[in-house]
Formats: structure tokens, sequence, C-alpha cells
């Protein structure tokens, strides 16, 4: 067994901070923090993730208002020791060239594109914090076969929890979190 670089030793006993990400320039590309634990993605990325994950972004920005960016690869800071990293996101936060993160009042939808190593966390955990954090929407993109799901869930005030409203196989169309309308078939061509 090989000894741990340094750098992947956590800092102190409560595990990693949410601030501690931007001092881990060794650490691998999609480095999220859930829970003070550094969570890595070393599987090889699928291409129908990349190509999803790209297509939704293009078909999002199109849409998106005046106000709001679509984004990838950002982490949210959702708390001290949660900083997920979300496949596609919306937010209204103004462009900064040196951020990092952002918060979650600054955004208003979380897309997770699920791969294998990622189903887990994708459908139970990241879909309990964002919930807690009070990002209004989210979305679960699924591939099955030969389909693919888009569940889409809003935030209940009541519960606190998302609640799902609807699961997308052919046309989607939503008013909220803005007017969006996508071809789910031909989101992968």
């Amino acid at each position: 067994m090989t000894a741990l670089p340094e750098w992947m030793r956590p800092p102190r006993l409560e595990g990693w901070l949410a601030d501690d990400l931007d001092r881990l320039p060794e650490a691998p590309r999609h480095t999220e923090l859930i829970d003070g634990a550094l969570v890595f993605m070393m599987s090889p990325q699928r291409a129908w993730h990349s190509r999803m994950i790209f297509a939704l972004r293009m078909n999002l920005t199109a849409q998106a208002p005046s106000g709001v960016l679509i984004d990838s690869e950002m982490t949210i800071r959702l708390d001290d020791h949660n900083r997920p990293e979300p496949d596609v996101l919306a937010t209204t936060a103004q462009y900064d060239p040196d951020r990092t993160w952002y918060a979650p009042e600054d955004v208003s939808l979380v897309i997770e594109v699920v791969s294998p190593e990622s189903a887990h966390r994708d459908r139970t955990v990241k879909l309990t914090k964002y919930a807690q954090a009070g990002i209004r929407h989210y979305w679960r993109v699924e591939d099955e076969g030969d389909t693919t799901a888009v569940h889409v869930y809003e935030l209940d005030d009541a519960t606190g929890a998302y609640a799902p409203t609807g699961i997308f196989r052919e046309e989607l169309r939503v008013t909220m979190p803005f007017q969006i309308e996508l071809d789910v078939p031909g989101l992968i061509a």
C-alpha cells in the first residue's frame, strides 16, 4: 500500500472545511467536499455524461433570462463542511473571474447528471443537502439505456424538502426557475 500524500490528510479532527478546497492545488479536478470529506471523481467520464452536461448548458444558456448565468464545474458552498459540485447550475451571482464557488442563495437550479460512481450521492445525499441549503430547484438526469429521464424537483417550503414535479423523457416544459423547453431525446443526438 502506498502512503497518502501529505496534502490528502485532513488538517483537523472534524475533517476538511469548505475554504480548504481553495488551498488544495494538488487535488484532482472535480473534487467535492461532502460532510467534511473530500470526494474525488476517479473513474473515467462516459461520453453520455459529458455530452449531456454540454447540451444542458448550451440549451439553458440560450433560454436563460437576462441576469441568469448557466455554469458548470463550480462548487456551491452550502456550509462549512459541504461544497458539492453540481454538473450544471443557474445563478444570479455577478460574474467574478476569481470566483471558486457560489453561495446557495445565488443559485436557483442545480442539475446532477447521474453516473454509476455518483448515483447514490446524486439521488439521496445531494438531494437532501441542496434542499436544506434552500436551493429552489433540483434536476436529476438519468441514462435509462435507450432513453434519458429528467427528474424535476421543487423545494416545498412547508417541509424544507424537495417535492417531485415530473419525470420527463420526451419534451420538458417548465416555468420555474424560468421558462425552459427541452427536447429530452434531442439532448444527445
